[in-house]
């Protein structure tokens, strides 16, 4: 009863006057600059929250007005404060792994990958497998893919599974390969390949679906550890000012977010994603798209339509330049995605299929095309995960199919250093297509595929607004004409992302009524140089009305 009751008077401070009664704020936050990203008040100086929600927005000596003696005043100091990040694209289990193993995002040469390895496996006991990594060859001259010979000397006693940076293929060693029970009567699998040399000898590499084969050997995390993993995530994120995430491989998982819940140790809202194939699961259970609370929730379910281009695997209807009988992969038959989607969708599950070739993107939308014929009009919100490579036949259906481009802008900035190689003038066109798809009427919604990509939002937004290629080699930005504005790029980074997983009435902009979630930043991102925006850091992260993370 005390509840209810708490949660009717909560609901009357927000919804009236917040002024004309004598209640006071749990926090308020003056003297700053407030970008709501909200077109109905799209400033402000200062705010009150209430039980984790915006109570008032105003000027200084109107919100100071709601202190009491129990408040708590955060002074921004005339610095920007926007609403949390919203990451759409994360792997948080895997990032949070990431953060204690092997780094081999930047490693410059193949000596140097090998020795960083090395000296990885040097600390750790005989048998523990060595994972992650996130290696690219692509930094390599040449670029050459790596092998199991490079790296067994250095991994006598550990096996090894690590992955490229996209996650679409990964390295083994001979020892994995062995506790595998792989050699070169292994045959490949639908949806994935097996990397051999010119005898039919498995290289150590394997892409996509293929990376099952080991997979299927390594011993999962205990249960502590995937809390540990987490807890990692989850610190990081507050630090970077990600407030929500949507994890695009929670799968069983969810019961580790819950025990981090439970200890009121999670600092980040999380939409827990699961595998298309479990919407079965989900049915027998009730569930209906983003079933739960404001700190966790379920329903949303992901399936995979390709590859990725640096793996090559990535489902063109065009042959890569540098392969060229290679199409890219299918990860799936059509008929067997379409059914998925029909069974999720016809239980009210939202559905996010990840599609990077223009073949794949194709694929897809002809899929919601079909089951919205047959099942009827409704806010589905499907979603395609990536959304790389299109052309304008596609944008315009994303718009007309009212499809949600959940795309991670720091991938173009990446891909712009080589792309060229596998992909002709005409298609790069619509590689990254930011600016066509909102002229369309498309909804963009922002993230970063972590630990793909970096989870600092502020790489993304300086991606989006100038698309600079990483190596310095595009100062006017890479298909320039693709640019988007700072302040749009934010929006896909909040309101966008919200959107995305049907929580725009909850957060996404500093609005009367929604979740106290933001940040904090070191600089005004709207003013500075767009080229500044990658060195911006977060001051201040808050959560709930709570804060959880203050730079040192």
């Amino acid at each position: 009863m005390k509840t209810v009751i708490s949660v009717v008077l909560l609901n009357f401070l927000l919804w009236t006057n917040l002024f004309a009664v004598e209640l006071k704020a749990d926090l308020v936050v003056v003297n700053a600059n407030v970008r709501t990203m909200d077109a109905a008040r799209p400033r402000a100086a200062a705010f009150a929250v209430v039980g984790g929600r915006i109570a008032a927005l105003g000027a200084n000596e109107e919100i100071r007005q709601l202190i009491g003696p129990n408040t708590e005043t955060l002074d921004a100091g005339g610095r920007l404060v926007l609403p949390g990040f919203n990451d759409a694209h994360v792997h948080f289990l895997d990032g949070g792994a990431g953060l204690s193993s092997v780094d081999l995002r930047d490693a410059k040469t193949p000596a140097e990958f090998v020795e960083r390895i090395r000296k990885f496996a040097a600390g750790l006991p005989k048998g523990r497998w060595i994972q992650n990594g996130n290696w690219d060859h692509e930094n390599w001259t040449p670029n050459a893919l790596p092998t199991a010979a490079m790296i067994d000397a250095a991994t006598p006693d550990n096996p090894v599974f690590i992955n490229r940076l996209d996650g679409h293929m990964a390295l083994a060693n001979s020892l994995a390969m062995k506790l595998a029970k792989v050699d070169r009567e292994t045959k490949d699998v639908a949806g994935g390949e097996i990397v051999r040399d010119a005898a039919g000898n498995p290289t150590g590499v394997f892409k996509d679906s293929a990376m099952g084969y080991i997979y299927r050997v390594i011993p999962d995390f205990s249960f502590a550890e995937k809390t540990e993993y987490l807890q990692a995530a989850t610190d990081y994120a507050a630090s970077l000012g990600v407030t929500s995430v949507q994890d695009m491989s929670a799968g069983t998982d969810v019961g580790v977010y819950q025990e981090l819940l439970r200890q009121g140790r999670l600092k980040t809202r999380v939409y827990a994603v699961s595998t298309l194939s479990d919407w079965q699961r989900w049915q027998r259970a009730g569930i209906r798209r983003a079933f739960g609370g404001a700190m966790l929730r379920v329903g949303g379910l992901k399936g995979f339509a390709d590859g990725s281009l640096g793996s090559t695997t990535a489902w063109f209807y065009e042959p890569y330049l540098d392969a060229p009988g290679s199409y890219g992969l299918a990860a799936d038959e059509m008929p067997n995605m379409y059914e998925k989607v029909k069974n999720a969708d016809q239980n009210d599950l939202q559905v996010m299929i990840h599609a990077i070739g223009d073949r794949a993107n194709d694929e897809i939308l002809k899929i919601y095309e079909r089951v919205a014929r047959e099942d009827g009009a409704r806010d589905r919100r499907f979603r395609i995960e990536h959304a790389q490579h299109l052309n304008e036949g596609l944008i315009k259906r994303f718009a007309a199919d009212r499809v949600i481009a959940s795309m991670q802008p720091y991938h173009c900035i990446d891909d712009g250093r080589w792309a060229w190689k596998r992909l002709d003038e005409k298609r790069l066109k619509g590689t990254y297509a930011f600016r066509s798809l909102l002229d369309a009427g498309a909804t963009l919604a922002f993230g970063t595929d972590w630990f793909v990509a970096p989870l600092n939002p502020m790489f993304g937004i300086y991606a989006a607004a100038t698309r600079r290629t990483l190596d310095d080699k595009n100062p006017n930005g890479w298909i320039p004409e693709q640019k988007i504005t700072v302040e749009e790029a934010v929006r896909a980074y909040t309101y966008g992302s919200a959107y995305a997983e049907f929580q725009e009435t909850e957060k996404g902009t500093l609005t009367k009524g929604k979740l106290a979630d933001f940040v904090v930043l070191s600089d005004d991102i709207f003013a500075i140089d767009p080229v500044k925006i990658r060195d911006v850091r977060v001051l201040t992260t808050v959560v709930d009305g709570k804060v959880v993370y203050r730079a040192k």
